[in-house]
C-alpha cells in the first residue's frame, strides 16, 4: 500500500498535501496523525507542526487495473489498464492488445467495450460515498465512432429535411445518443428526440 508523511502547520493541511501527492481522495485512506501541532513559550518560541503519515487503503486506480486485467484474462485475451486519474473521473486505455483481438474487445458498435466499462464501473463504485467516473476506450476507439455518429447524424439530417419525414436511427446507448442530439441542436430545420426503451432506445431526426 502507498503511504506517505506530511508535516504542516495543521493536521488537516497536511492531510491534503498528501491526498494531492498521492491523487486520491479521503474516503480512499487510512490518517494516522503522528504529531499534533502547539504553540511554544508565548505562541513563538517551540511551536512544532502537525504531521501525519497517510496510507492508501482503496486505491480506485488499483481497482480498475486489478479488475480489468482479470477480465481479459477470463477472456482469453493479452492485454494491460493503462489507468489516468483526473479528479472524479478514470480514463482507462486497453493496451498491448493483439490487433487480431481488438474487434472482440470492442464487439458490435462497442458494445462489449461499454460492458467492460460498465462492469469496471460497478468495481470502482463498490461502497464509495463520491461517485467515480470510469471511462474505457482502445486505440483511440471513441474518438473515432463519435466522428463516425457525428457524420451520420448530418446525412440523416439532410435526409430527413429532403424527403420532410422522420429519421429513425439504430439503438444506442445513452452516450451515443447525447453524441447525436449535441451534433444537431443546432442544424436548422430539424430536431431530435429519443424513443423506445433501452437496450432498443433510439433517436429519432425530425424535420421541422
Amino acid at each position: 500500500m502507498k503511504s506517505v508523511v506530511k508535516v504542516s502547520k495543521t493536521v488537516e493541511g497536511a492531510i491534503n498535501e498528501a491526498l494531492e501527492q498521492l491523487e486520491v481522495s479521503k474516503n480512499d485512506v487510512q490518517v494516522e496523525v503522528l504529531e499534533e501541532p502547539s504553540k511554544g513559550l508565548f505562541g513563538l518560541i517551540g511551536t512544532k507542526d502537525a504531521a501525519v503519515r497517510v496510507t492508501v487503503v482503496n486505491d480506485p486506480v488499483e481497482i480498475v487495473e486489478t479488475f480489468l486485467n482479470k477480465i481479459l484474462l477470463q477472456m482469453n485475451m493479452e492485454g494491460n489498464a493503462s489507468v489516468r486519474r483526473e479528479g472524479s473521473q478514470l480514463y482507462v486505455e486497453i493496451v498491448n492488445v493483439d490487433s487480431s483481438d481488438m474487434g472482440i474487445i470492442i464487439g458490435k458498435r462497442g458494445n462489449t467495450l461499454d460492458a467492460i466499462q460498465y462492469l469496471l464501473s460497478l468495481s470502482v463504485n463498490k461502497d464509495r460515498d463520491d461517485y467515480i467516473k470510469v471511462l474505457v476506450d482502445i486505440k483511440g476507439y471513441r474518438k473515432k465512432r463519435k466522428e463516425t455518429l457525428i457524420r451520420l447524424a448530418n446525412r440523416m439530417a439532410e435526409k430527413s429535411k429532403y424527403g420532410h419525414k422522420p429519421i429513425k436511427l439504430e439503438p444506442m446507448n445513452p452516450y451515443e445518443r447525447r453524441i447525436i442530439h449535441s451534433a444537431l441542436q443546432n442544424v436548422n430545420g430539424v430536431t431530435t428526440y429519443s424513443e423506445g426503451e433501452d437496450p432498443y432506445r433510439r433517436v429519432v431526426i425530425q424535420a421541422k
